[in-house]
């Protein structure tokens, strides 16, 4: 019997895969549970065989919490299902060392699949995000431009982020204004969409 813990945060989506592994006679769900946080503790206490994560977790995201998890119970297969399909966010996955990486709206089917190759040390990737990742471009931008786009994209002005960095807020302003053009962007918050989507903001 293969053991598997689910972190997801939507209630409807959590239900509908514990009830789609539940039909499998090798599978069962040992746990459930809404955030990322969560995720540690309980695999160290039930140390199921699997645990199947969500990337877009409250408190944890869920690379965060599956690398933490590597450390913490390696033997526990860690396999991501998201509808991020991003390139950049399958790279940071691959980083992680997770043994599985599938989309939400793959086949019923696959995922249930996916859960044994992963238990019997295998590895599952979504074949359209390999050759995404593989055609994936490094990102354009320097160390200072990406840390100027992060903290702008968790709301700071440029003086505040100025401040944080030590900068002059001529610098900062020239940093963010360098990063739009690097990006073909149209303004601020379209470089920040940009960079977001290409994982480039980790």
């Amino acid at each position: 019997m293969i053991r598997i813990v689910i972190a997801e945060d939507m209630h409807m989506v959590r239900g509908a895969l514990v009830a789609l592994l539940e039909m499998e006679s090798d599978l069962k769900v040992v746990a459930q549970f809404d955030s990322g946080d969560k995720l540690v503790p309980t695999v160290q206490e039930l140390r199921p065989d699997v645990a199947i994560v969500d990337i877009d977790l409250p408190g944890l995201d869920g690379l965060s919490a599956a690398d933490r998890l590597r450390t913490a119970v390696p033997e526990c297969q860690v396999l991501i299902l998201t509808s991020l399909g991003r390139p950049g966010t399958f790279r940071r996955a691959m980083a992680a060392k997770v043994s599985g990486f599938l989309l939400k709206d793959a086949p019923p089917d696959q995922l249930a699949d996916a859960v044994r190759k992963v238990a019997a040390g295998g590895r599952v990737i979504d074949p359209q995000l390999a050759l995404a990742a593989w055609e994936f471009e490094e990102s354009p931008l320097t160390r200072r431009e990406i840390e100027v786009l992060k903290l702008a994209a968790g709301g700071a002005e440029a003086m505040e982020i100025a401040t944080q960095l030590f900068l002059s807020i001529g610098t900062v302003r020239n940093y963010l204004t360098s990063a739009v053009t690097k990006l073909n962007a149209r303004n601020r918050l379209d470089a920040i969409r940009i960079a977001k989507d290409n994982g480039w903001l980790t």
